[in-house]
């Protein structure tokens, strides 16, 4: 005896609902997708831009969404549109480089994030920044970090997609962070927490 579901008697899948407080009911979760995504820009996040190369190939954009991922191996990811060139790229050099920018590179990142810049290597003039020797990407100077990376693999998600790199080689400077904190910039300034010191 067949016990294949058939698919043409087979009643509607119940929609995902939210367990209701208290009961052992449940009601469906309503709420504003605006206002959602307005709780959401409350996650403050430093801003980097990404670089890849070698010149003649060079490609920089803005990200505010650089997150560790694995610990071991080392995985960087990163949230990009979807479609986007630099994720493109990335895959075809084979590797890339994360520029963490530092507080006073508010500047850096509005350049980089300007859909308006020009195209390869012109998005870099006047800008200092020197080639990394393994991934020919540039390494814009006065940067709070620089992260060298190999490229793993780029996923869709929803209506972005996720880069992944292998970090090969990791530099930091002492300074402070450029912050992306509810659709603006910020100069952080990491004031440590208050300890709560009830016994």
């Amino acid at each position: 005896m067949s016990t294949a579901t058939d698919l043409r008697t087979a009643a509607p899948p119940t929609p995902a609902v939210a367990p209701r407080r208290g009961t052992g009911t449940h009601r469906p979760v309503r709420q504003d997708p605006a206002e959602r995504r307005r709780a959401l820009y409350h996650l403050a996040s430093p801003v980097s831009v990404l670089t890849t190369g070698p010149e003649g190939r060079m490609h920089g954009t803005t990200a505010s969404t650089v997150t560790l991922v694995s610990r071991e191996p080392l995985l960087v990811g990163v949230a990009l549109r979807a479609g986007s060139s630099f994720a493109r790229l990335a895959a075809a050099e084979g590797r890339f480089a994360i520029n963490v920018l530092r507080s006073e590179q508010a500047d850096v990142a509005r350049r980089f994030a300007d859909s308006g810049r020009p195209d390869g290597s012109a998005q870099f003039a006047g800008l200092p920044w020197t080639a990394d020797p393994y991934a020919h990407a540039p390494l814009i100077a006065g940067a709070l970090a620089h992260y060298t990376c190999r490229f793993h693999s780029v996923h869709t998600a929803g209506d972005s997609e996720l880069l992944l790199g292998y970090v090969v080689r990791a530099t930091a400077d002492a300074g402070l962070p450029l912050l992306s904190y509810a659709g603006g910039l910020y100069a952080g300034s990491l004031l440590p927490a208050k300890e709560d010191t009830a016994s």
